[in-house]
């Protein structure tokens, strides 16, 4: 039988080193499911829910540095994409998505299930196409394909269902599709700048994002030098947190008081490779220099003295002779004394103190200590994330993972699969809320499917944590935000997954060590306190003020039950204490 334009698809994909594609079948992708199983190279990974397809396959991209594939049939099957789509492009990673499409005689005539998929992905991807004609299909499958690794984003190929059973064009194929590695550094000018401005300040603080990805021996260097306490932002802890001596913690939402402090002190910040987006923990007066691989970033958060483009790791190493030695050393060792009493007063909240429901710091503690030096971990956004920021020790071979740009719920599992499936022998570790992983709860079917070993983690608070502790910092009374949970260990059992239900922190140790130790699949249901409140490092007049409105509106209303529960985990202590 003749080629069509679906087997064209798999054999280009196939060149291109792409061996799974997640997704859900339907009728006008037939063409294209049919070339897979007879093609036989690439693995369909069926899930049960589209937006999961695509949170697993951004973080299969995430961490293998490789493109992944899903695809969906027209319509609604392809619409579900779109929130894990916009996910992974903010995430920066390449995705290719493959959305099929009604017949292309019918297009534009309101036809069953008919959208514009071209259109309605374009503000979440790199590139964006739909083909109309076979004749287009090999250069525009390329093009999105190399645009998807060279920017690093989502690209999305649109096909109607009958351009998938038509002749393939004749072509000769291209050499296989793989990201170009180019280095890119600021101009000497540019440098020598730089070099002047970090000379002349006396107290200089580094804040490191997720661009320092591969650069820890030179940012390191760089804050020897310098004698510069490095701050990090969520994205950048697993790459410049582990076996650094100049590491003072998160700053942010989620974050510490020292790291927050270490910037508000200083008066010359570094930014290396981040797009930190909160206005507010920025130094207001200090000289100010950003380096960054997008142009477009700099300046984009806060004002900034001097932007250079360049890549972290050769920007530094290049910077690092223009710099004069000999440097007061005293910012930085005020700044590393500062975190480690901040750290002995967080990991003084993450032990087993016999109460119920359990402190979620010390399941986060513990997984951290039980959980391979090499663990991926994914995390849901919300409550989760707090614990995960401040418990989670990164290693140089550990990752982390999460929707820590898009801050999308019900990410966490679906990431999991796709960080399981490219090493079975890893262990991946999901830390999911009860919100988030009721969300897409259906796609704990898709991990037995797929016979995908991941362990799930489930802070069990019955309610949308995270929410209610922004509703008590506006001093709204908590509501909307209670949920009514199953068991979630007993559903776990329903599909096939070893379901552990932890309700006393006595029991909490063994359980943990036995899910990591069980081959399978497993899902720990841990029953965690609601009112464990997470305080930012720097609380405003306006948060205390909204935390006071808080008590006295839920006393006026009848639930003053919730201050003794608050009184009871210690938030008092912590936030006036």
């Amino acid at each position: 039988m003749a080629e069509n334009v679906a087997d064209l698809f798999v054999h280009t994909l196939r060149a291109a080193g792409v061996s799974r594609i997640w997704g859900l079948a339907g009728d006008s992708l037939n063409a294209f499911t049919d070339a897979i199983r007879r093609d036989g190279g690439i693995r369909w990974l069926h899930m049960r829910h589209e937006e999961a397809a695509a949170f697993a396959a951004a973080a299969e991209a995430e961490v293998t540095g490789e493109l992944a594939v899903i695809a969906g049939s027209s319509g609604p099957g392809n619409l579900h994409f779109i929130n894990g789509l916009f996910d992974a492009q903010r995430s920066r990673v390449p995705v290719l998505a493959i959305a099929s499409h009604i017949p292309s005689a019918e297009i534009g005539s309101g036809y069953f299930q008919e959208t514009h998929p071209q259109d309605l992905f374009r503000e979440c991807s790199v590139y964006s196409e739909l083909v109309a004609d076979p004749a287009q299909l090999p250069w525009v499958l390329e093009i999105a394909m190399r645009t998807a690794v060279e920017k690093r984003g989502v690209a999305v190929v649109v096909v109607p269902g009958d351009i998938f059973f038509a002749d393939a064009p004749d072509r000769r194929p291209s050499a296989p599709i793989r990201a170009s590695r180019p280095v890119i550094v600021p101009s000497l000018g540019e440098l020598a700048r730089a070099a002047t401005m970090l000379d002349g300040a006396k107290k200089i603080t580094i804040l490191a994002g997720a661009g320092v990805a591969g650069a820890h021996a030179e940012v390191l260097a760089l804050a020897e030098k310098l004698q510069a306490p490095i701050v990090h932002a969520f994205r950048g802890k697993e790459h410049i947190e582990y076996d650094n001596p100049y590491d003072v913690g998160m700053t942010g939402l989620l974050g510490f008081a020292s790291g927050y402090r270490a910037i508000a002190k200083c008066d010359a910040l570094l930014i290396l490779g981040s797009d930190f987006p909160y206005r507010q923990f920025y130094p207001d007066k200090a000289t100010i220099i950003q380096v960054d691989i997008r142009g477009e970033q700099l300046g984009r958060r806060t004002p900034i003295d001097m932007g250079m483009v360049g890549e972290v790791g050769a920007t530094a190493e290049a910077l690092l002779p223009l710099l004069h030695g000999d440097r007061d050393g005293r910012h930085l060792r005020d700044s590393v004394q500062h975190y480690k009493k901040t750290r002995r007063d967080l990991d003084g909240l993450a032990n087993n103190d016999g109460k119920t429901p359990i402190h979620p710091q010390y399941v986060a503690r513990l997984l951290d200590e039980l959980a391979d030096k090499d663990a991926v971990f994914t995390v849901d956004v919300g409550s989760p994330v707090i614990w995960a920021a401040r418990y989670l020790q990164m290693t140089k071979e550990r990752r982390l993972i999460g929707s820590f740009t898009h801050g999308s719920m019900a990410n966490a599992m679906p990431q999991a699969l796709g960080a399981q499936v490219v090493d079975r022998d890893r262990q991946v570790i999901a830390l999911s809320g009860d919100g988030g992983l009721s969300m897409l709860m259906g796609d704990l079917l898709s991990i037995r499917q797929n016979d995908l070993p991941v362990k799930i983690v489930v802070f069990n608070n019955s309610s949308l944590g995270f929410i209610e502790v922004e509703m008590v910092a506006a001093g709204i009374v908590n509501f909307g935000t209670d949920l009514v949970n199953p068991d979630f260990a007993q559903v776990a059992e329903a599909v096939g997954i070893t379901g552990i239900r932890v309700e006393h922190p006595d029991d909490l140790e063994p359980a943990l060590r036995r899910a990591l130790a069980e081959p399978g699949p497993v899902l720990v249901d841990v029953v965690v306190a609601g009112n464990e409140l997470s305080i930012p490092p720097s609380i405003t007049a306006e948060q205390a003020k909204g935390f006071t409105l808080w008590a006295l509106r839920s006393v006026l209303s009848g639930r003053g039950d919730e201050i003794l529960d608050l009184a009871d985990t210690n938030v008092w202590r912590r936030v006036f204490g």
